[in-house]
């Protein structure tokens, strides 16, 4: 058997990040060469990554880098916490992140394709799950641009949030817009307005939620659970909450009033706050999914939205990005 000087195992080792054992070991196979141990590792890669190519890489870690008025966030997912935490992980993920961002890679293939110390980042993360016997791969790339940028790692680094924002010219802005990147880490929005969401995506998701109440409903009144009975909504966003649907909902308010007797001339004190009443009850998949329409993490008092306007009447939300790995 060929003798393998502890002086070979540090440079394979060094070359290719693997464990002591596992250098020894490739050494012994190649009789000693280099190239050849390196091959056998590769290929030991290989194989054990073909083996959890069906296993999912829901653990992980999220990296963020900013510079000037660009912004990226990329993860690197593995399938256990263990491996998550080791700081050989969090470096390569870090490594790869700024690769990412100087390259200018816009998706995951790109990233995979960047060479990274004499191969390809893809046959390096299949390197390393022949190292530590899981799953490893990039799986999430996301890319923000624009005049102000703020950025926040959750803790553990399992989450990512970048935010594009106009700061209204006011001192403050950076700590302000930090905390709505702190709101989306928690609240997980989809979208920034509801004017994004499709139409027939509105009306299946209000079916939906009709559908949901009224058996919630049922149930409660079957099992007598004692639980106040919920209002069944007309409506789910604001995208269906037309001037005229608004119109005619203040005048069926107005009307109410009337039938109780209120006196008219203190109406004009109540009309508004049962108007917000409505909205506040007709949009609740905006409240789910749309940054702006969510009532902000920081003082549920308000809306992201009005949070914002509080802050600076110019100030907005450009464009968000979250990324995270379970």
């Amino acid at each position: 058997m060929t003798t393998i000087s502890a002086k070979a195992v540090s440079e394979l080792r060094k070359s290719t990040g693997a464990g002591m054992m596992d250098c020894k070991k490739a050494l012994e196979e190649s009789g000693g060469d280099l190239d050849g141990a390196m091959d056998y590792l590769r290929k030991k890669g290989q194989k054990v990554a073909a083996k959890r190519a069906d296993r999912e890489a829901s653990e992980g870690v999220v990296a963020a880098v900013v510079e000037g008025n660009k912004g990226l966030l990329l993860s690197l997912g593995c399938e256990t916490d263990f491996v998550a935490k080791n700081e050989a992980f969090i470096e390569l993920t870090n490594t790869i992140a700024k690769m990412a961002f100087d390259a200018d890679c816009k998706t995951v293939d790109d990233v995979n394709a960047l060479e990274i110390d004499g191969t390809t980042v893809k046959e390096r993360l299949v390197n390393e799950t022949g190292k530590v016997g899981e799953k490893i791969e990039v799986t999430n790339l996301e890319v923000v641009e624009g005049e102000n940028l703020s950025s926040y790692i959750h803790a553990g680094a399992k989450i990512g949030v970048l935010v594009s924002y106009k700061d209204g010219s006011k001192d403050g802005a950076d700590q302000f817009f930090r905390g709505v990147s702190m709101h989306i880490a928690a609240m997980k929005p989809q979208i920034l307005d509801p004017n994004e969401f499709d139409e027939d995506f509105v009306q299946k998701e209000t079916e939906a939620l009709q559908a949901q109440i009224n058996a919630e409903n049922e149930l409660n009144e079957k099992e007598n659970l004692g639980k106040p009975m919920k209002n069944v909504p007309q409506f789910a966003s604001r995208r269906q909450l037309t001037p005229e649907v608004l119109a005619a909902t203040e005048e069926a308010i107005k009307a109410e009033l009337k039938a109780e007797g209120k006196p008219e001339k203190i109406w004009d004190k109540i009309v508004p706050g049962k108007l917000d009443r409505f909205i506040a009850d007709n949009t609740l998949l905006d409240q789910e999914r749309c940054l702006l329409s969510q009532f902000y993490a920081l003082d549920d008092t308000k809306t992201v939205e009005a949070a914002i306007k509080e802050f600076h009447p110019e100030a907005e939300v450009v464009a968000f990005k979250r990324v995270s790995v379970n």
